[in-house]
C-alpha cells in the first residue's frame, strides 16, 4: 500500500517484457472456432462454447508460446490468432477482442459452471457479481480453471480489459490476501451473514426458541427429539451450490441448543469462508496465471489493483476518450457535427457507452492508461487508442 499504482505498473511491465518467451521469428499459435456452434446465442452444451473450443485447442500449445511482449505503439502482439470457420476477417485484432468478450459472456452465464452468481445478488446487493463455483473438481474442470487463469494472464499481456464482474474475495484470494470473515461474508452472502449474526446476538434461551420457531416456519429446522413440539436446528447448513452440508461429524443428529449455538454460528461462517476461498479451484487458476505471468508480481498488488490491471474500469471516461481521439482529413474538434457527436455521447448511459465502445473496437472496456499519458502529440498509442473519426467515403450527398 506504500507504492503508487503507476510505479507498480511500470515495474510490472518491465518484468513482463523481460519474461517474453515467444520471439518475433516464431509464428503465433492459431485456433479455429466455429461460430455456428453458439448460433442463436444459446449454447446447446458447454463443450461448444468458445471457452471450451479454445481450451481444447490451446491445451496442446506450450504456455511459453503464449508469453508475448506488451504493446508499445502499433498493433499489439496477441498470444494466439483466431480463425472463425466460414468467415473472412482481416487482421488479428478484431477477432481476438471479440473472442475475449464472448468468453467473458459465457463465463458469466449458465452455459459454463466455473463461476457462480453470488447469493447476495438475489437481494440486490452486489448484483451481477460472481465467485468461483465451490465444489470438488474433476480433472476436466481443473483444466478449465487452469485455462481461465491463463486467460487472465493473456489479457494482462495484451492489455485488453476483460468485462468480468468478480467479487473482491476472488481478487483477494488470487493475490494471497486473507479474507475478512465479516466483510467478505456480507459481500458474498448477506442472508447467511444475517442468519449467523442472529445466533451470535441471542441473549437468552427464550430468544433462541423464538428464532428456531422462525427458522422452522421456513423449513430449515426440525422438531427437538426431547420435546416433540419444540422446533430446533441441527448442525447442517446449505452450501453455496445448494446441497445440505453437515457442519461437524454426525451433524444431522446434533440439535442446536443454548450451550452450542456459538459453535453452530462459527461453523456456518467457516463453511462459507472455505467456499469463498475454494482452494482446489484457486490453485488451478493461479497455476494457469503463473504459466503466463510471474506470480511474484502479485505480491506487490492490492486486490483492487489486480482487478484494475486485469479488468479495467467498468465505466467509460469520456474525457479520457476525447484526449485519445484523432480527427482525420480536414476534420476538426470544433466542427459542428463533431460537437454534436460528443454531446450525444454525453447523454448515453454507461451501458450504452459500453455498447458504443464494443461497436467501435470490439471490446466493452477500454484501458484507462495509455503510454502517451494525456493524449499528447507523440503517437505512442496502443490500440484500441486512438479512436479515429474520419469523413464519410465518397462525396455524394451532404
Amino acid at each position: 500500500g506504500l507504492i503508487f499504482y503507476d510505479t507498480k505498473v511500470t515495474v510490472m511491465n518491465r518484468v513482463l517484457n523481460a519474461t517474453v518467451q515467444r520471439t518475433a521469428d516464431h509464428a503465433a499459435p492459431e485456433i479455429t472456432l466455429d461460430p455456428l456452434e453458439i448460433v442463436g446465442g444459446e449454447i446447446r452444451s458447454s463443450e461448444n462454447s468458445y471457452f471450451c473450443q479454445a481450451a481444447r485447442q490451446l491445451g496442446c500449445v506450450p504456455s511459453s508460446q503464449l508469453c508475448v511482449k506488451l504493446a508499445s505503439g502499433g498493433d499489439p502482439t496477441y498470444a494466439f490468432n483466431i480463425r472463425f470457420t466460414g468467415e473472412e476477417v482481416h487482421g488479428t485484432s478484431g477477432s481476438f477482442r471479440h473472442f475475449l468478450w464472448q468468453v467473458c459472456k459465457e463465463l458469466q452465464s449458465s452455459s459454463l459452471s466455473l463461476l457462480l452468481l453470488c447469493p447476495s445478488s438475489a437481494v440486490n446487493k452486489n448484483k451481477g457479481k460472481y465467485i468461483l463455483t465451490p465444489s470438488p473438481i474433476t480433472y476436466a474442470e481443473e483444466q478449465l480453471f487452469h485455462f481461465f487463469g491463463q486467460l487472465l494472464g493473456i489479457a494482462i499481456r495484451a492489455d485488453v480489459p476483460l468485462p468480468l464482474d468478480l467479487l473482491p474475495s476472488f481478487w483477494k484470494t488470487l493475490v494471497g490476501e486473507p479474507l475478512d470473515p465479516d466483510v467478505d461474508l456480507q459481500e458474498a452472502d448477506i442472508l447467511t451473514y444475517n442468519y449467523v449474526k442472529k445466533f451470535e446476538n441471542i441473549s437468552d434461551e427464550t430468544e433462541l426458541e423464538a428464532l428456531c420457531a422462525e427458522i422452522a416456519s421456513q423449513h430449515l429446522a426440525t422438531e427437538s427429539p426431547d420435546c416433540p413440539n419444540k422446533p430446533c436446528c441441527k448442525f447442517t447448513y446449505p452450501s453455496l451450490t445448494g446441497e445440505e452440508v453437515e457442519l461437524c461429524p454426525r451433524g444431522r443428529h446434533i440439535p442446536v441448543g443454548w450451550e452450542n449455538k456459538d459453535v453452530y454460528a462459527a461453523a456456518i461462517r467457516s463453511l462459507r469462508m472455505r467456499e469463498l476461498q475454494t482452494p482446489e479451484c484457486m490453485t488451478a487458476v493461479r497455476a494457469g496465471l503463473g504459466s503466463i505471468i510471474p506470480l511474484q508480481l502479485l505480491t506487490t498488488l492490492t486486490p483492487l489493483e489486480m482487478e484494475l490491471r486485469t479488468c479495467g474500469l467498468p465505466y467509460i471516461n469520456l474525457e479520457f476518450l476525447k484526449a485519445h481521439t484523432m480527427y482525420q482529413v480536414g476534420l476538426m474538434e470544433t466542427d459542428q457535427h463533431i460537437e454534436f457527436f460528443w454531446s450525444a455521447l454525453e447523454m448515453f448511459t454507461q451501458e450504452e457507452l459500453c455498447k458504443f465502445i464494443k461497436f467501435a473496437c470490439n471490446q466493452e472496456r477500454i484501458p484507462f492508461t495509455c503510454p502517451c499519458k494525456d493524449g499528447g502529440p507523440d503517437t505512442a498509442h496502443v490500440p484500441p487508442y486512438p479512436m479515429k473519426i474520419a469523413p464519410p467515403d465518397g462525396a455524394a450527398g451532404r
